[in-house]
């Protein structure tokens, strides 16, 4: 049994090799060396998004009607366009038509229990 401590008597003593050099020179810091100028760093171009989609939302909050009329159009604008805001003019038409329906719900409601009172007669005219 051998002691892995111990070095070998067999083995050669041979440096290792260097290490490969470049073929080409690293570029100094803040050259681009394939495109001859300064990389741009700016933000990417944005896309514009649809306006009438975030009409939708802002109205989805106060006037449903408007909100669901305004989404079905920014949606097809979008669909035709490739804006962004497709998101939105969703969110828009979700709100508005829960609104709506929720409205809906209260106005049946309130009628019921006006017609509910007066029938009963416990109403006072003044």
């Amino acid at each position: 049994m051998t002691d892995p401590n111990t070095p070998d008597p067999n083995a050669q003593n041979v440096p290792p090799p260097p290490p490969a050099q470049p073929s080409q020179p690293a570029p100094a810091y803040g050259s681009s060396p394939s495109y001859g100028s300064s990389p741009s760093y700016g933000a990417p171009a944005s896309q514009k998004t649809n306006v009438l989609a975030i009409v939708s939302l802002v109205s989805a909050f106060f006037i449903s009607l408007v909100a669901i009329i305004t989404g079905h159009i920014a949606l097809s604008q979008i669909k035709k366009t490739g804006e962004q805001g497709r998101g939105l003019a969703i969110a828009g038409l979700i709100i508005g038509y829960a609104g709506l329906v929720i409205g809906i719900i209260v106005a049946i409601v309130w009628f019921a229990i006006i017609g509910a009172a007066i029938s009963s007669g416990n109403y006072t005219t003044y």
